[in-house]
């Protein structure tokens, strides 16, 4: 492995790989703090032997504390990579590598010593798949490389350019004040989970712990569509990339709201209902999410990047 970067290091790497636009929206002192305090908790699962022990009893998959440690490793003469091991949602039979950090933005020439240093490092646990960030377009992986299938993208705008859009006047907010509908939220990602099976992968309801935290910030919404309660809409302040951010938690429309193109007014109606201090907002969206994807689109909101998922194995 190669010698560890710092927290500063990896955030200067970090903001070079982040789309042009959202330069525009943040300057790059800000940016740079923002992520240093991000990415410092990669260095600490780099080297802390103790939180290593906790994932390894955690996930219990047969491998010593520090199999689990990030490893920054060279992959070329002007390259290293900070590498992960990851668990799709948790589940012991979904490990994964992520490349969290690069020196440089990634193209598909690299995948070979991608591959490579992913297996060296993390063999032992079978991973599957390479997870790899781009600011490039939605198919800038998948055209090229074969196998490849995006995963989350990021879709953010600036809340001040959000909030100038028209909202028919029968679609509202108004705060949520306890769980009282979390139990038809359950139900609307059941119907839409039935009617499109894809959905199922791609978009998963906010938990009720989630939902109490969001309610508690103040930042949790009913959707009101003619009176009646039609969804949630919140978010929390969070950085993310860097970002002063607030980032999406829930954006649901219930069935009876659904086909009237009314998606694209939640994401105005949230920023109309935030704290007016400059931030963005932020949401992951999955790439084969279509009608989500769009609706964001719609409202203002950029594609400013995403993951990949990457077959570790050649012809996988």
């Amino acid at each position: 492995m190669a010698d560890l970067p710092t927290a500063a290091d990896l955030a200067s790497f970090s903001l070079a790989a982040q789309h042009p636009l959202t330069r525009s929206w943040v300057d790059d002192p800000t940016r740079l703090a923002l992520l240093e305090g991000e990415h410092a908790f990669d260095l600490q699962l780099a080297t802390d032997l103790d939180l290593a022990a906790q994932r390894a009893e955690f996930l219990d998959v047969g491998q010593p504390a520090e199999a689990f440690l990030n490893r920054w490793v060279e992959v070329g003469p002007d390259l290293c990579v900070m590498l992960s091991i990851r668990f799709e949602g948790l589940d012991r039979e979904k490990p994964f590598v992520d490349v969290s950090v690069t020196s440089r933005p990634l193209t598909p020439a690299e995948l070979p010593a991608l591959r490579v240093a992913g297996l060296d490092g993390y063999g032992a646990f079978r991973p599957g798949r390479l997870r790899i960030w781009s600011a490039g377009p939605l198919d800038g992986w998948t055209a090229e490389v074969p196998g490849a299938r995006p995963d989350m993208r990021v879709l953010a705008a600036p809340l001040a350019e959000l909030r100038e859009r028209e909202v028919p006047d029968e679609l509202t907010l108004r705060p949520t004040r306890d769980l009282t509908h979390h139990a038809d939220a359950v139900a609307a990602y059941a119907a839409v989970d039935t009617k499109h099976p894809g959905h199922v992968g791609q978009a998963r309801v906010i938990e009720e712990d989630a939902l109490q935290q969001v309610i508690e910030a103040g930042t949790m919404f009913d959707v009101l569509w003619k009176g009646r309660w039609s969804g949630y809409a919140g978010a929390l302040p969070k950085p993310k990339h860097g970002l002063p951010a607030y980032s999406v938690q829930e954006l649901l429309l219930a069935p009876p709201a659904r086909g009237h193109g009314l998606g694209p007014y939640l994401s105005t109606l949230l920023a109309r209902h935030l704290p007016d201090d400059g931030r963005v907002l932020s949401g992951t969206i999955h790439g084969e999410n279509q009608g989500a994807r769009q609706a964001a689109l719609r409202a203002g909101r950029h594609d400013v990047g995403g993951w990949a998922w990457v077959p570790l194995t050649k012809g996988a």
